[in-house]
C-alpha cells in the first residue's frame, strides 16, 4: 500500500453519543492533511451496497453537539461471509479509497481486523460503544452520555419511590459488562448495584432489605444490568417480592433512551480527541489499531486484542458503592 490520498469512515453497530464529533473530527484533521473523505452509510452494509457520500467541511457543520450518527448505521450478516466481505473490498477498490477508519465497539472491530488482514488493507478503530467493553482506553466514546441519561432518570425516579415507599429496580444496558450499572448506580445512590460480572444473592438482599425495614427504609433503588446472573430487573424484583411481600415494587427498563440525547461534555473532547488522533495513526503508518486513551494519552492497541476481552470490573469501586448505601 502507497501513500494514503483518501480515507472511507463508517459507522457500524450501536449508535453512541459522541459519534458524530468524531466523525467531524477525523474529516477536518484528514482536509488538513489534504486527504480526500469519503462517508460510508450505514457501517458495513452500505460499504457493500456501495452508498459513499463524499465529505467536506461542511457536512460536518454543527454536528458536534448532535446525537446518533449522521453517517447512520446498522449491523450486517452479510459482510461476514466471505462474498460479502470480497464485495466490500472491491468497492473499497472501485472508489480508490485507501484506507478506513471505523468507529464502533466490539462487532465493528473484528470486521475492520479481519478486512484490514485479510486485503492486507490499512484500517484504524475507534471506540464508539455505549458499554465500555473495549480494551485499551479508560473510556469508550458515548459511555459518559449514558451514565448521565440513567441518573438523570433515577432521580426522577427516586422521587416517586420516596412519594409512594416503593422498591424500585430499573434495569440499564449490559448484556456483558457492568460498566453503565456500577457507574450510574454509583452516582445516584443506588441501594444495590448487580451486574453480570458478579453472582447475585437474592438471599442477602433480602435480609439486607429487612434490615433496612426495621429502621423504617421503605423506599430505594436498585440498578439492574440486563446480563445479571438472575435474569434481569423482572426477575430481580418478582424474587425479592416473593421473600419479602410487604416492599411494594415496581420495574423500570430504560431501554434505548440511554443511546439518544446529545453527547456531554466529556464525550465531545474524547471523541474529538480520538478522531484527530487516528489521522495521525494512519499518516504515521499504523495500521490494524484502536485509537484509545488511558490516563489521559492516546494509546494504539491491536484491534484483535482489544476485542479479546472485556476490561475487568473495578469491585472495590463496587464495593464502596455497597458500603456507602447502608
Amino acid at each position: 500500500m502507497g501513500r494514503i490520498n483518501k480515507i472511507g469512515v463508517l459507522t457500524s453497530g450501536g449508535d453512541a453519543p459522541g459519534m458524530n464529533a468524531a466523525i467531524r473530527a477525523v474529516v477536518r484533521n484528514a482536509l488538513f492533511n489534504n486527504l480526500e473523505v469519503i462517508g460510508i452509510l450505514r457501517g458495513y452494509a452500505g460499504l457493500i451496497l456501495k452508498e459513499f457520500k463524499l465529505l467536506n467541511r461542511n457536512s460536518v457543520s454543527n454536528i458536534v453537539h448532535q446525537g446518533g450518527t449522521v453517517l447512520k448505521t446498522a449491523r450486517s450478516e452479510q459482510f461476514k461471509t466471505a462474498e460479502g466481505m470480497e464485495k466490500a473490498w472491491q468497492n473499497l477498490l472501485e472508489a480508490k479509497i485507501d484506507a478506513l477508519i471505523a468507529i464502533g465497539g466490539d462487532g465493528t472491530f473484528r470486521g475492520a481486523h479481519e478486512l484490514g488482514t485479510k486485503y492486507d488493507f490499512p484500517v484504524i478503530g475507534l471506540p464508539g460503544t455505549i458499554d465500555n467493553d473495549l480494551r485499551g482506553t479508560d473510556f469508550t466514546i458515548g459511555h459518559d452520555t449514558a451514565v448521565n441519561t440513567v441518573i438523570q432518570a433515577v432521580d426522577k425516579i427516586r422521587d416517586t419511590a420516596t412519594s409512594h415507599d416503593r422498591l424500585f429496580f430499573v434495569e440499564v444496558m449490559g448484556r456483558d459488562s457492568g460498566f453503565i450499572a456500577l457507574r450510574s448506580g454509583l452516582a445516584s445512590g443506588a441501594e444495590y448495584i448487580l451486574v453480570p460480572e458478579t453472582k447475585t444473592y437474592i438471599d442477602y438482599m433480602v435480609r439486607m432489605l429487612k434490615n433496612d425495614w426495621k429502621k423504617n427504609k421503605t423506599s430505594g433503588i436498585i440498578i439492574v444490568a440486563e446480563g445479571d446472573d438472575a435474569g434481569g430487573a423482572y426477575n430481580v424484583a418478582k424474587q425479592i417480592k416473593d421473600r419479602f411481600p410487604e416492599f411494594e415494587t415496581r420495574v423500570t427498563v430504560l431501554g434505548h433512551i440511554q443511546r439518544g440525547g446529545n453527547p456531554s461534555a466529556n464525550d465531545r473532547i474524547l471523541a474529538t480527541l480520538l478522531g484527530y488522533e487516528s489521522i495521525q495513526a494512519l499518516l504515521n503508518g499504523e495500521r490494524d489499531i484502536m485509537v484509545g486513551m488511558i490516563d489521559k494519552k492516546i494509546i494504539y492497541t491491536p484491534l484483535n486484542q482489544a476485542v479479546k476481552e472485556h476490561p475487568d470490573l473495578d469491585r472495590h469501586m463496587l464495593e464502596i458503592a455497597r458500603i456507602v448505601s447502608l
